[in-house]
């Protein structure tokens, strides 16, 4: 597990801010405010003390401009929404952040290279060879690699155990997928409250969650394709808006709705947007990173482990100084979300050769465990797949994807046959054991840091479904 190394405000700071996130209960009324009725609504996340009452949330949003979407009191998390521009700056430029607003208005230095990234990110990761054969098995060299085959003759895992799949929605047409889906346990979580309805949850734009969802917990018995644990249920947690993005509410909701649901893992296949890495001393970023890191730890409390993807820049994430896409200075403090916060357990990316892909995110301490993402450039051999992953795609059909966000999956699969031979042990002892089960893998080259059982590129090592069943 990554140690702590990201920390927020200073304490005196944090009690000075913190002092002022609830309001008082005998406060005079404030005037009725002359609020904006005509602009664009965002949504914004805005910090209180934990357990504030919800009516004191109300009354301040009300004040300011502001409606209630969702409260987490749990956390002291709200989800608010406002056509004020100076919303922000009315709550507190440290307590509230709207995601979807930057990305309507990025700044004008970001707004290029913003465009120029997000793109480049998404087209790392898009289908590009489809297979018609009526038997895949042969080419899923990267089940093959971390021993899924032989664990799923042993313990396939429980259907008493979810995988909460944080994502663009889960494809339930898809004959891998059929039989995987919980509905119950399923929802929409883009606006920051969850929406259960039906349909509200699947896939609309993208069929990244359908891949992810494929590499967890997919069985097909007519194409033979079969995922790391076929035997567990998967819940679709919808995350990623028809824009492609994953805003700081929505990723809140969602690990919210894992922990009420106390599913035992969640995949994390994203950054939170709309920048990379968030920066809990600055103002705006502080509230996004607090909402988050408090939602994580929240779920994690809950017994929820949550595995998520490393990034694809191919960069060394301890010595970024500048946050590419939104162009802020970074310090020791930032990271990318949510792989930053503790107790998540960051996967980088190998492909067929077993190196490190050529686009995953590395560092001293950053990384956890390793798993098949592909890499373009190391190809198995002829009749054995492409150099990424094959998994679902739209259309009933096996597609290959490539990143970091296919590596996750393995990783968060092995997790589930361990939390389905250990049933109910907390995340921490389900962390160790993926840790201690994997492969080390030794640096390949001379910028890799550290020894083969704990070392910046493969963090721990490769993980090993066939080690986590026997």
């Amino acid at each position: 597990m990554s140690p702590i190394r990201r920390w927020l405000l200073p304490a005196a700071t944090v009690l000075a801010l913190t002092a002022s996130m609830a309001p008082s209960a005998s406060a005079a009324a404030p005037a009725a405010p002359t609020c904006d009725t005509t602009s664009e609504a965002f949504n914004y996340v805005v910090i209180y003390n934990p357990h504030t009452p919800q009516f004191l949330v109300d009354k301040e949003l009300k004040a300011k401009c502001g409606t209630r979407v969702s409260y987490y009191p749990e956390i002291g998390v709200a989800v608010a929404s406002s056509r004020n521009a100076d919303f922000q700056a009315k709550v507190g430029e440290f307590r509230a952040y709207s995601g979807n607003r930057e990305v309507r208005f990025p700044p004008a230095s970001a707004a290029a290279a913003q465009r120029r990234e997000i793109i480049a990110e998404r087209e790392s990761e898009e289908t590009r060879e489809v297979v018609a054969a009526a038997d895949v098995s042969a080419q899923q060299w990267d089940m093959r690699a971390i021993h899924a085959p032989e664990a799923n003759k042993i313990n396939p895992g429980s259907k008493n155990v979810t995988v909460g799949v944080l994502d663009s929605g889960i494809d339930i047409k898809h004959p891998a997928l059929t039989n995987a889906v919980d509905a119950k346990q399923s929802a929409n979580c883009n606006s920051g409250a969850p929406d259960t309805t039906p349909d509200s949850w699947l896939p609309t734009a993208s069929d990244h969650g359908t891949h992810v969802a494929g590499t967890i917990a997919g069985k097909d018995d007519a194409a033979k394709f079969t995922g790391v644990a076929p035997g567990v249920k998967l819940a679709s947690v919808k995350v990623v808006n028809d824009d492609g993005n994953i805003l700081p509410e929505a990723a809140v909701c969602g690990f919210m709705w894992a922990a009420k649901h106390r599913m035992e893992v969640t995949n994390n296949s994203y950054y939170i947007d709309p920048g990379e890495f968030y920066c809990p001393k600055q103002a705006g970023d502080a509230a996004a990173y607090e909402a988050v890191r408090r939602a994580v730890t929240y779920s994690n409390n809950r017994g929820v482990l949550n595995v998520a993807a490393a990034g694809n820049d191919g960069f060394d994430v301890t010595k970024q100084t500048v946050d590419k896409i939104r162009h802020h200075k970074l310090d020791s403090s930032c990271g990318i979300l949510p792989k930053a916060i503790d107790g998540v357990v960051t996967v980088s990316a190998v492909g067929y050769a077993g190196t490190k892909s050529s686009y995953s995110n590395f560092g001293a301490g950053q990384t956890d465990v390793t798993a098949p993402g592909g890499d373009r450039a190391q190809l198995p051999p002829a009749g054995q797949g492409a150099g990424c992953p094959l998994s679902s795609v739209f259309g009933g059909v096996y597609g290959t994807k490539c990143g970091t966000s296919m590596a996750s999956p393995h990783a968060a699969g092995v997790a589930a046959l361990l939390a389905s031979k250990y049933r109910f042990a907390p995340p921490a002892l389900l962390t160790w054991l993926l840790e201690r089960q994997a492969d080390p893998v030794a640096c390949s080259d001379a910028i890799c840091t550290g020894p083969a059982n704990n070392n910046s590129y493969y963090g721990h090592g490769l993980v090993n479904a066939l080690d986590a069943v026997k």
